[in-house]
């Protein structure tokens, strides 16, 4: 994981790595590099994340591919900004079901290898997931900045709990960016708009968190604009968060 929040030269993985470890990602590997020097992250270092959806109606999203789509495009994100090439992975539903990672040299099936080995797929509790992030973060020792990538179907069963996680995770180095999955109707995501628009300071210390909306269809998403999307806010967040003192 990321262990300094300085900028330095060039990707954390190089594209020779890059093309011996995961040949398969190089294409989105370049892609992120263009959205990064678009938004002046081009040698910026932080630790990623990828949240996952595991509820009952994102089972069609497991099915055709479009769960493991966004884990690559993660990845070849990850590659630019942490050296270690892992992004951790955290399941949830009702509760977390799993916390694992995925890596460049095991990226290949990898979402269909650990959804095999978990159970019913529960109601939507983002609250607990957050808190598996936070955890993990702690617990790593790392002072870098954290891109939290969080996809979604839906809004959580508990939102009260989920908006004072978000407040109270404002204090830490960590940015929580919100992905919908599924058809555009027209309370599906208010709550992460909400999320997303939540006053500073008077209910957090920094804005740290974002929301797009993926469609339906999550594959038919450019890459060059899921990325654009997936680091439009980052910077802002990073330059505020700086001047606070969250990240160092």
């Amino acid at each position: 994981m990321a262990g300094s929040s300085v900028a330095a030269a060039g990707p954390a993985i190089s594209l020779r790595k890059m093309e011996e470890s995961a040949p398969a990602l190089v294409g989105l590997y370049k892609s992120a590099a263009v959205s990064l020097t678009k938004h002046r992250m081009s040698g910026e270092r932080a630790a990623v994340y990828l949240v996952l959806d595991h509820s009952g109606s994102m089972r069609e999203y497991y099915k055709d591919g479009s769960v493991q789509a966004l884990a690559d495009r993660v990845l070849g994100l990850c590659a630019h900004l942490d050296d270690d090439g892992r992004v951790p992975l955290v399941l949830f539903s009702t509760e977390v079901d799993a916390v694992t990672d995925m890596t460049l040299d095991n990226h290949r099936g990898r979402v269909d290898a650990i959804v095999a080995g978990l159970g019913h797929m529960g109601k939507t509790s983002y609250h607990l997931a957050m808190d598996a992030v936070i955890d993990h973060y702690i617990d790593s020792g790392s002072t870098a900045p954290a891109l939290v990538v969080f996809q979604t179907d839906g809004g959580p069963i508990s939102k009260h709990a989920a908006e004072r996680y978000l407040c109270k995770a404002a204090k830490l180095p960590l940015f929580w960016q919100f992905i919908g999955f599924g058809n555009k109707r027209s309370n599906q995501f208010d709550f992460l708009r909400r999320l997303d628009e939540l006053a500073v300071p008077a209910k957090r210390a920094v804005d740290n968190a974002g929301f797009f909306h993926a469609g339906p269809d999550p594959r038919q998403v450019p890459d060059a604009e899921l990325y654009d999307r997936l680091v439009a806010e980052f910077p802002q967040w990073l330059a505020a968060a700086r001047a606070q003192g969250i990240v160092k």
